[in-house]
């Protein structure tokens, strides 16, 4: 009796060890990976060409270098980009204060969200004709970075924070202006994509408890998706897709709706298995240093955040969790192949989606 008891204790302390080890291991990796992510960012969001601008002039006057228009954010190719490459910096910076990325992630910070160059951000935004600048995916990452700053303990981020919370003011009422008139939601697989913009926007409310605009977006999405019903999966992607039109409805439901009546939705709208079968194969990207091939990277990545992001909206003992679990990690290993500085068409943005996702963000937002 004895023997077998310290037998079942040693096999008891290896189980535990071997625990540990994957933790530790798993903690590493990651800490890798974020570094690699990190440093392609430091590389962009200073980097002024190429450029592509979004950007509607009045007169010869609005004829200016990127940096001119946008100095907070005029790096890694275009203005969404970049917002979400100082978010990515923001984030590890938070989550890793004492690596070695953390102080190049602050000192780039420090640069960019200076008073002066957020306060000539505001201003360029209320300019004539940009009413709906960088409406719905732009601004939905500007609220993620302010979300981001808004609960991070740390002297600089405090002073970034209230920096940015003039552009931040200025966008979101353009938020609540829009989203009463918004008639239909847009389906899209790229920037004009409702759904997504809106989990976003809604993890900011709840961040910096905003009631009022959660209230807005909360009603809005009840509005536009509960009644959806067999998305059709099979049809996706879009050749230049970086989000999945069905898997971002679902992952922004399950943020508005207890775990039983997500699952209830669910049933409805997507046929997922009861098992741990293969159900959901990566996208395949043909050619990386095509800037719109390239966005199936990007929805490799979206798409594993977003299964496990379903998975977490279910009841625990919900069958389907394991098919959605087993989908995100041949989404994740797919995905990551692609973020690395190989080519700048992928290397300018697909880090921030990593970051998001191996980091669990959207998981941890709620």
């Amino acid at each position: 009796m004895i023997k077998i008891l310290f037998r079942m204790n040693r096999l008891f302390i290896f189980f535990c060890f071997s625990l540990f080890v994957i933790d530790i291991t798993h903690a590493s990796d990651q800490k890798i990976n974020s570094e690699n992510f990190a440093k392609l960012a430091l590389d962009c969001v200073h980097k002024e060409y190429p450029n592509k601008i979004s950007h509607t002039m009045q007169s010869d006057e609005d004829v200016m270098p990127p940096r001119e228009l946008t100095p907070a954010f005029y790096g890694c190719y275009d203005w969404h980009s970049s917002v979400h490459g100082h978010w990515l910096l923001t984030r590890l910076a938070k989550l890793y204060p004492e690596s070695e990325l953390a102080p190049k992630a602050i000192a780039a910070l420090e640069i960019s969200l200076s008073e002066g160059n957020l306060l000539q951000e505001s201003i360029y935004v209320s300019g004539k004709g940009r009413k709906a600048f960088e409406r719905p995916y732009g601004i939905a990452w500007l609220l993620q970075l302010a979300a981001e700053l808004e609960d991070w303990d740390h002297v600089s981020a405090r002073e970034w924070r209230e920096n940015i919370r003039p552009l931040e003011e200025i966008l979101i009422s353009r938020v609540v202006e829009w989203l009463p008139k918004l008639t239909y939601p847009v389906r899209s697989g790229q920037h004009a994509q409702t759904a997504f913009s809106l989990g976003l926007m809604l993890d900011w409310a709840r961040t910096t408890s905003n009631r009022e605009v959660e209230s807005l977006i909360r009603n809005r999405i009840l509005e536009f998706y509960a009644n959806d019903k067999e998305c059709p999966i099979h049809y996706e992607p879009s050749g230049a897709d970086f989000l999945s039109p069905c898997l971002a409805e679902a992952d922004l439901m399950r943020r508005v709706m207890t775990p039983s009546e997500f699952a209830v939705w669910l049933n409805d709208f997507l046929d997922v298995p009861n098992s741990n079968t293969a159900w959901l194969e990566p996208a395949i990207v043909s050619d990386r240093s095509d800037p719109k091939l390239a966005h199936i990277d990007g929805l490799n990545l979206s798409r594993a955040w977003m299964l496990e992001g379903i998975a977490s909206g279910l009841p625990p003992k919900d069958l389907r969790i394991k098919a959605l679990n087993a989908a995100a990690a041949e989404h994740q290993e797919s995905g990551l192949i692609g973020v690395n500085s190989e080519f700048y068409e992928g290397g300018h943005w697909l880090g921030s989606f990593a970051t998001y996702l191996v980091t669990k963000r959207g998981v941890y937002a709620q």
